[in-house]
């Protein structure tokens, strides 16, 4: 009795393990598979996309070497305004503004002052010359002619010629006594 029980049990456990496999046969879903293709990802390799692969890889290296170069120029172009606000710079532009407004009021003095005959102290120059950064400046106090243009004729008129180191001049006609008003 004992033996039929454990066919039975058997066959209970078989049946079972048969039900159990045909649900989970039935309730998976078929699977299918697909052929495995390799594919590279880099347009270099592929060939697929490679001239706008190329083209941005053109345009970030242009825009890296750009950036570059617009860091090195504005720490350049910072380092030039820092050396001009020290104090020295500070201190040597005044000076020079000084000197050039000092120097300018001479020439502009003795260009255009006027001896009177009786004072034999006064000394007019008629010309003169001098070398100012590399530029000569010549001036010569003459009477206006038909050689010289921008003037009236017989009218008193000091002519300045500039001459720039690379040998290029610069002339002014400088007119003595013009604009006075009052006269008349």
């Amino acid at each position: 009795m004992q033996r039929r029980s454990e066919e039975k049990e058997m066959k209970s456990k078989i049946i079972n393990f048969i039900f159990i496999f045909t649900l989970l046969l039935i309730a998976t879903p078929s699977s299918q598979a697909d052929e495995l293709v390799h594919k590279f990802k880099s347009p270099s390799f592929s060939g697929i996309g490679t001239s706008s692969h190329y083209l941005t890889i053109e345009n970030q290296e242009f825009s890296r070497k750009k950036a570059i170069a617009d860091d090195i120029e504005a720490a350049l172009l910072q380092a030039e305004r820092d050396a001009e606000n020290t104090t020295l710079a500070k201190f040597m532009r005044n000076l020079e503004s000084r000197i050039y407004a000092q120097l300018s009021k001479q020439l502009v003095e003795s260009l255009f002052s006027t001896c009177d005959i009786t004072d034999p102290a006064c000394q007019q120059s008629s010309f003169g010359s001098f070398v100012l950064e590399g530029n000569t400046i010549t001036y010569q106090r003459t009477t206006c002619d038909a050689s010289i243009y921008a003037c009236v004729q017989d009218e008193e008129v000091i002519i300045m010629t500039i001459t720039a180191e690379d040998g290029s001049e610069t002339t002014i006609v400088i007119p003595i006594g013009a604009g006075s008003a009052g006269t008349g």
